[in-house]
């Protein structure tokens, strides 16, 4: 599990910040000071600013501005009026009290028991879930301890989990798991599946972790051709060279097809995606990858990402992408922006359905980072701009709906990477042209709740750099 415990304190305890805050050279600061940042980046930049009225209202012109800042003794308490339909429309702007641990963050730096993976309830509209191994990260408690893909817990030191407590239970530098067993009852009837407590603990604690989005690249055989598999789990800017360098693989191997698995890939940078992009097909180089599309004042942001030329491109003219209701953002601009060009595949389930972009605001003259007021450390991280691609099309709030549609199910997750791993062989079989499914397993549907990810502010953001 990552986490980033400067801002989930932040988060968790509402900042407990009142009407004063205190620099790094402990001088005081007025929360109206900070408050009139928030106000003005969010007039400035913020992507839903017509559908706010306090925002329309251009409220730093009116004689009144400084008592309308003095309501608010949290600055966070501000930017949450500021936000458009935060439930239904904007789940992903925040504010961060500390922005040194958000850039932290966006370098690929957390902290880490090395167990990533998905919560669901036992039953619909149950409080009570459990959680699955999704994979484990090399170097990490988790994998000293065993723990291994597929391996269910349902309580954290004797405590069940439930939706109001699993936050606080797995978000601890160390902890005892208890595991949990799939039980099938003896029939082929799925709807008699349960998920059995047993007596089996692992010990799990965190340690400060820069994970490789890289996760694994392996070369298969389908019908004589090679093919090549790459799960990539974050598009993190810092290790694009690790990207390049799974594409060199994958390039001398003279792979004919490729799957790319980005089911559990909830973002990242927006130069990255385009990347990733460049690498699967450079012969569109100089051609608009994708584009970012501003709020009504700043047009002139309006920006366009274009295909470039690389080494270790493979020039393929078709690709399968795996995809879960994880897979978030830029995963989404990925498989949006290349349809244009050539065919995607795309396997497995609906994505998230997220198309807009945010970019790190500082109390600076120009929101930059450089001369930013250095009597605090707080910085918005709200959308500024949505995605499309060079036909102007969205990704739909809805998600991406899969050619070939499956779920993955908790009683046969299979091993990543391997050509008998569920999502993996169908797109293996799509490949063969064989017209049969490779899950012959069905088991018991669960409503899912969150991930590990959902640890991580911003975590499932996409960020212009």
């Amino acid at each position: 599990m990552k986490s980033l415990h400067k801002i989930l304190f932040a988060v968790a305890i509402s900042f407990l910040f009142t009407s004063c805050f205190e620099d790094l050279d402990d001088k005081p600061i007025d929360s109206v000071d900070i408050n009139d940042f928030v106000y003005k980046a969010m007039d400035t930049y913020y992507l839903y600013k017509d559908q706010v009225p306090s925002l329309l209202e251009d409220k730093v012109s009116r004689p009144d501005y400084t008592s309308y800042l003095s309501q608010y003794t949290q600055p966070q308490d501000l930017f949450e009026t500021l936000i458009y339909n935060r439930t239904t429309v904007d789940k992903f702007s925040w504010i961060t009290s500390d922005y040194l641990a958000l850039e932290q963050l966006f370098s690929g730096l957390s902290t880490t028991t090395g167990m990533e993976y998905g919560l669901v309830r036992y039953a619909s509209g149950s409080d009570a879930i459990f959680g699955y191994v999704r994979y484990i990260l090399p170097n990490t408690s988790a994998e000293s301890a065993g723990l291994q893909r597929g391996d269910l817990f349902y309580a954290v030191n004797g405590t069940p989990l439930t939706v109001s407590n699993y936050r606080g239970l797995l978000n601890q530098y160390a902890f005892t798991l208890n595991l949990a067993a799939y039980n099938n009852n003896n029939t082929t009837d799925p709807d008699d599946d349960s998920i059995d407590p047993t007596t089996n603990t692992v010990d799990l604690s965190m340690v400060s972790y820069t994970e490789n989005p890289v996760y694994k690249t392996t070369i298969l055989q389908v019908e004589g051709e090679n093919v090549g598999y790459l799960m990539y789990n974050g598009f993190v800017a810092n290790f694009n060279e690790s990207l390049k360098n799974a594409f060199g693989v994958l390039k001398a191997n003279a792979v004919q097809h490729l799957v790319i698995d980005l089911r559990y890939n909830s973002g990242g940078s927006v130069t990255t995606a385009a990347l990733l992009g460049s690498l699967i097909n450079g012969n569109f180089s100089g051609e608009t990858f994708s584009k970012l599309q501003y709020n009504y004042q700043l047009q002139s942001n309006n920006t366009s990402y274009t295909f470039s030329s690389q080494g270790n491109s493979l020039n393929l003219n078709k690709v399968y992408v795996l995809t879960s209701k994880s897979s978030a953002s830029a995963s989404e601009m990925v498989i949006n922006s290349l349809k244009p060009y050539l065919t995607v595949v795309q396997v497995g389930d609906i994505t998230t359905g997220k198309s807009q972009a945010s970019i790190t605001l500082y109390d600076s003259p120009d929101f930059g980072r450089t001369n930013a007021d250095p009597r605090h450390t707080y910085a918005l991280q709200p959308l500024v701009a949505k995605t499309v691609n060079v036909l102007d099309e969205g990704v739909p709030p809805t998600g991406l709906v899969p050619v070939i549609e499956y779920k993955e199910q908790l009683n046969n997750l299979g091993v990543l990477g391997n050509e008998s791993e569920p999502l993996l062989a169908e797109a293996l079989n799509d490949i063969a042209n064989t017209n049969k499914t490779s899950h012959s397993v069905e088991g018991k549907s669960f409503e899912a709740v969150g991930d590990s990810n959902d640890f991580i502010p911003f975590s499932k953001d996409m960020y212009i750099d």
